[in-house]
């Protein structure tokens, strides 16, 4: 067994494992008794991303989403106490994440075509500014998802700063300006009924810092107040489509076919040409090219 790292043995043990067993992508840890499952955790020296995905007695199996080529046991096992999560503000449109949602444009600067082991970047601009218009006064009695105020994001796209899901409150300030995504843009006084919710950590009173980005775990689905039933047709400009095939807004669709029939080519034509002001895409298990 490798020796332990100084830094290791200087860590709080509740907080800090240790590798006992790697098998490609699954990581084995012990001595772990606070992780909990869907935990994200930082795996060796090199600080690996990796997802607690089953607990055991004193076993953590953990899911590591880089190389693990050259990890061992003895090797450290950080707890970091947070969930798996994603960045939500201005700044997402435009730009090209992985699967966890690292900026790969900036890891590309920073390190080249190849991203080595270890290398983490916030997912927003932190030094970005953007101008904020508050849409609530101060003395407002406001919930979950009630806009807050709106950043001009793009020429077309106008982002609505809103509310986190699961707080409510009295709006106690509030200012337009320019902002990063870190800063304080308001705050809110936490009512009753958002500190008895079991997802809420914060206490009737409590002042708590309202910014234009807020984190989700990525394994909770959000919130809605109710589903609304597709009624309107999504104009894709694709004669064929439009007339045989219609798509709903709102609704789903599925193009199945052999390769070489043309899947990606017509997802280019949607993406180009559909009455669309946003198309997202999410790439999984395909080809460069595609």
């Amino acid at each position: 067994m490798k020796k332990m790292p100084e830094s290791k043995r200087l860590m709080n043990k509740e907080e800090f494992g240790e590798i006992v067993k790697v098998s490609g992508p699954l990581v084995v840890a012990r001595d772990m008794p606070r992780v909990q499952m869907n935990e994200v955790v930082w795996v060796s020296e090199e600080r690996l991303i990796g997802e607690v995905i089953e607990v055991r007695g004193n076993l953590a199996s953990i899911q590591v989403y880089e190389e693990t080529a050259g990890l061992g046991p003895g090797e450290p096992v950080a707890s970091s106490g947070a969930p798996l999560s994603v960045e939500l503000g201005p700044g997402l449109l435009g730009n090209m994440f992985d699967g966890i949602q690292r900026p790969l444009e900036q890891l590309r600067q920073m390190t080249g075509n190849n991203i080595p082991r270890g290398i983490h970047l916030p997912s927003l601009n932190r030094q970005q500014t953007w101008a904020f218009e508050a849409r609530v006064a101060v003395g407002d009695k406001v919930t979950g998802g009630d806009i807050i105020g709106v950043v001009q994001e793009t020429p077309l796209v106008e982002h609505r700063v809103m509310v986190p899901p699961y707080l409510s409150g009295v709006i106690r300030s509030i200012s337009s300006g320019e902002y990063t995504v870190e800063d304080t843009v308001a705050e809110l006084e936490v009512d009753a009924a958002a500190a008895a919710r079991p997802l809420q950590e914060a206490e009737e009173g409590a002042i708590v810092p309202l910014r234009l980005m807020h984190s989700w775990p990525v394994r909770r689905g959000r919130p809605y107040k109710s589903k609304l039933t597709p009624e309107e047709p999504l104009v894709t400009g694709q004669r064929p489509m439009d007339t045989f095939f219609p798509i709903a807004k709102g609704g789903t669709a599925a193009v199945p076919g052999p390769f070489g029939s043309g899947k990606t080519v017509i997802q280019h034509q949607l993406a180009k040409w559909a009455e669309a002001d946003i198309v997202v895409y999410i790439g999984c298990g395909e080809r460069g090219n595609e």
